[in-house]
């Protein structure tokens, strides 16, 4: 599962996504789902990438209530292309979602902890999503994403059992395009990242409530501090 991530400034990530302007906001600490989050699509009529807000949780178009959105934040690769409310996004719909980092949380016993997970050269990176539209009982339009996960890798193993999926840099242009459709290619994207450039580190409990989005919720946690230790 992926419910909390960052972002950092609008320079940085308009430089990587290759997105001329970035719409100016500040940097993000502590994501969650239900929020209006920054993705990046490809628009037809351009024929280039723009960035569009969107609400993080995905409402299916046949959805009757927008809620249905509250637990759709997260969609499995194993399963993505057959189930119902993800499959047409998977094939025609699909986006980059910027952060620069993500938490996710430690079980020992009854006890749970945050760890942060970033770039250990702390630059952004692409997590791959897709997106919908929907349309209201009142005729409104509701444009929402979700993140897709995969199995953990060796970094991650002994934090949580998923993981969002992490692009390459080369896959950005396939994955955005519609017209790549082929459900094994896109597949073969969604496998677990390579581990070597990125870090993790329990932070503290500030993080734990979505009302917190300072940087304090992105620092590493001195061990005495923590409900319990890495063993």
């Amino acid at each position: 599962m992926c419910g909390r991530f960052t972002y950092g400034d609008a320079k940085s990530l308009a430089a990587l996504f290759q997105v001329p302007t970035w719409p100016e906001s500040p940097p993000r600490h502590n994501v969650a789902p239900t929020q209006e989050i920054p993705t990046v699509r490809w628009n037809r009529e351009t024929a280039a990438r723009e960035v569009r807000w969107m609400h993080w949780g995905l409402v299916p178009s046949w959805a009757k209530d927008v809620r249905v959105g509250d637990r759709l934040f997260n969609a499995r690769a194993e399963t993505v292309a057959a189930t119902p409310a993800f499959r047409t996004a998977f094939r025609k719909r699909r986006c980059l979602i910027p952060a620069d980092g993500f938490y996710e949380w430690k079980r020992r016993g009854k006890e749970t902890g945050a760890w942060y997970i970033r770039r250990k050269d702390q630059a952004p990176f692409a997590i791959a999503g897709l997106w919908e539209v929907w349309r209201s009982p009142l005729d409104d339009l509701l444009e929402s994403c979700t993140i897709v996960t995969t199995t953990p890798n060796e970094l991650m193993q002994p934090i949580h059992h998923r993981t969002p999926v992490i692009l390459n840099v080369q896959d950005f242009t396939p994955w955005l395009d519609p017209d790549c459709q082929n459900v094994d290619a896109l597949k073969q994207m969604c496998v677990p990242w390579v581990p070597d450039e990125f870090e993790a580190f329990p932070v503290g409990l500030l993080v734990n409530s979505a009302r917190n989005d300072v940087d304090d919720c992105r620092q590493e946690q001195a061990p005495r501090q923590l409900a319990f230790e890495d063993p």
